[in-house]
Formats: structure tokens, sequence, C-alpha cells
């Protein structure tokens, strides 16, 4: 069977830098951190993590009032990156094939804020009467997708992936798929994550969290480096268009990239710990589907969200089949960890950066750990001419995704 080819030729991005791919770009490109003290947090008794990178909401009231009200913050962004990435393909809604267009959207749940303020209504006094019929759009696992879909009016597939920190590189995996077999032409991929609380406390008592920078949160994420203590939880919604590579070129649209090869596994030992081992096969089949070899690769995204176990595991896969020799980086320095957002938000700043031949630094790395030496670090904004990119996520849960992406 003939698989078609796929290529990426639209991004869109809300960010803790703000709305928008130049926001993120010129907030990478500066070298800034948008990891902030959260106000408000020393309020909620045991969490020891005070520190967030927040995006904002800007222009919301855009979106009309009718189909904003089944939207919590993530369905926002999403739905603000999704305009972003179809206009970025310069795609109007019109031009886009009926049902052979959809978006797989993923998030590690539903919109935080809106579970918690039904949990604040509803348990006091054990009564629903004051819950309003809107909640549960917010709520649902798949708010971001089946919002998305009404907003912009998309009848194609409509999914959603929850698979924690991999889940929009497996919604963009999925997307993949789906248009190599011929089942979607046009698919919006990618991924959303509100910050919240009780989503940061949910790390916090795994003691995956960085405590130790309250007072100094630009300092915070470290990924790779000696005095890392944990991640920082982010926010905002990452957009890719996905489109069959024949119908791209024969409306002359702009391509960012060809994605090449997928994998997704587990690593079937622990529910919280990563392993080397399914980090290095997922990395292997990611390659061996796109038929490069690892000295084809130019630029790695890193997953690395700054803790012990989890940088290293991943160091030492990455050190396995790549040596030093392929530039290594991770952007949660810059924007925290976006968790459901991550993949793809950090896969759109990896293609921009093959676009425009340069490597942006792993913010806040100063002193490489001992465990995580051995490969390519990225310590200072690098010129270099990129064709090939991978880029990893490995979540909580034990679940991995890396993809590969090629310019052509």
């Amino acid at each position: 069977m003939q698989l078609n080819r796929v290529v990426i030729t639209g991004v869109g991005v809300v960010s803790p830098f703000g709305n928008g791919v130049a926001a993120l770009m010129d907030g990478i490109e500066k070298g800034r951190s948008a990891v902030k003290h959260m106000e408000g947090w020393e309020q909620y008794t045991g969490l020891r993590s005070h520190v967030g990178a927040p995006a904002e909401l800007i222009d919301e009231k855009k979106i009309p009032r009718q189909k904003r009200r089944s939207m919590g913050r993530m369905s926002i962004f999403s739905a603000q990156a999704a305009e972003e990435a179809l206009a970025d393909a310069g795609l109007a809604l019109s031009e886009l094939p009926p049902w052979q267009t959809g978006c797989i959207i993923g998030s590690t749940m539903g919109s935080a804020k809106s579970i918690n303020d039904a949990f604040e209504i509803m348990l006091p006094e054990k009564d629903i009467s004051r819950l309003n019929s809107a909640m549960f759009f917010q709520c649902m696992s798949h708010t971001a997708a089946a919002n998305v879909a009404q907003y912009l009016g998309l009848n194609g597939y409509i999914m959603a992936t929850a698979a924690a920190c991999a889940s929009s590189l497996q919604a963009i995996g999925a997307g993949y798929d789906l248009i190599r077999l011929g089942r979607q032409d046009i698919l919006l991929c990618g991924g959303a994550e509100e910050l919240h609380p009780t989503v940061t406390g949910s790390f916090d008592v795994l003691f995956a969290t960085s405590t130790g920078y309250n007072h100094s949160p630009e300092k915070t994420p470290r990924p790779f480096d000696k005095d890392r203590d944990g991640l920082v939880c982010g926010e905002g919604s990452g957009i890719l268009v996905l489109e069959e590579y024949k119908r791209a070129v024969s409306r002359k649209a702009r391509i960012y990239a060809e994605i090449t090869g997928y994998s997704t596994s587990g690593n079937g030992s622990h529910v919280s710990q990563s392993n080397k081992e399914s980090m290095l096969y997922c990395m292997k089949k990611a390659l061996s589907e796109a038929k490069a070899a690892p000295k084809d690769i130019g630029y790695i995204n890193a997953h690395a969200t700054a803790t012990r176990q989890g940088d290293q595991e991943e160091a030492e896969a990455i050190r396995e089949l790549f040596g030093n020799s392929v530039p290594v980086s991770s952007l949660k320095g810059y924007i925290g960890h976006t968790l459901g957002a991550s993949g793809a938000t950090e896969l759109i700043a990896s293609l921009l950066m093959m676009e425009r031949g340069v490597i942006y630094p792993t913010l806040n790395l100063d002193t490489v750990s001992p465990e995580c030496e051995g490969i390519g670090h990225v310590t200072r904004q690098t010129k270099k001419e990129i064709s090939f990119i991978l880029k990893n996520c490995f979540a909580f849960g034990g679940v991995n995704a890396a993809l590969a992406c090629k310019k052509i």
C-alpha cells in the first residue's frame, strides 16, 4: 500500500510569553524566563512549589459568547492557536474539505479550574443544583478538541489524546498516521493545558516539582543542571496544521517540514519513573520509520523537565544512540512544562529553529550534572544549518513519544 506523505503547513501558539508564535520565539531568542512566583499559592497547605509559567487570556471575547460558554481556559487557548495555525497555513475555513478536515488535541485532563469550581460548588452541601450545563463541556477530557471543532465548524475526525506530557506529540503522531492512510486530508493537531494549584499540587505530592527557587523563579527549572530540583508547570496551547503533501504542493503552501517518523511506546515498568531502555527504543523506532541514521539528525529537542531521574534517563538514552555529536537542548527553562501542550509547542519552536538555522540553548543550564554529561548540550545560541530534527516526549504513566521531521 502506498502511504501518503504528511507535511506541516501552519503553526499557532499561546504560550507564557503571549499569544502567537512570534511572541514565543521572541522570548526564547532573548533568553527570557516566563516563570513567575505565583501569588496566593502559599495559602494551600502542603503545596511546596510556588512557581509557575502562566499565560494570559488575550482577546478571548473575540470568540462569540455562545461558543465561549463551553470553553475553559485551555479550550480558549486552543481556539486561538488553531486560528493562528490556519491563517499561517493560508487556509480559509471555506477552503477546508468537508468531512476530510478534523482536529486531534491532547491534554492531561479537562479544564482544571472548571473541575475545581464544580467540586467547590457540589461537595460542601452535596448539592448539584448550582452546577451549570457548561461545566461538563469544560471539564470533559476532550474539551479542547470538541470546542475547537465546534468553533471552527470542523466535521472530520475529532479526537483527544490523554497521555500527560506526551499528549500533544501523540496527537500529532495520530494525525500523521490518519493522513498517511488517506482517512483525512487536513488535521489540526496539538495540545493544551491550563495552570492551576491543583495541577502543580499533583506533581508536588510526587516530589517532582521545583521547590527551592520560590523566591528566584527565573532560575528554575534547570534541565540537565547539577542544581535542578524539579519541574515547573506552565500553560498554553500549540497547534499544527498537518496536510497531505500533494494537496499542500498543489496550492503552493509554505511547508515547514515533512513528518517522516513517529513512535510511541510504554516503559512497562513504573508509573512515574522513566527508563532509558524504553526511551531508546522509542527514538530508534522513530528514526527507523524516518529512514534516518543517528548522524542524520541535526538537532534533538529534549523532553528534559529538570527532574533528577527523568533528565538522567533521557541523557543516557541520547548518549547511547547519538553520543555527543548531535546538538541537544530543552525549552522548559523558558516556558516551564506546559504538560499536554509541551510536545506541540516545543516542536513548533524546533521547526522555527530549523527554518532560521539557529539552535537556542537550554536556559539555566550552568553546570551539566555529571550523570547528564556526554551528549551535545547547547549552552549558548548557535548558528547551524539543520535539515532533520527529533522531538522527544516522555510522560508520567510510562508513555514515550518521539517524532522526526525533515526539511524539504
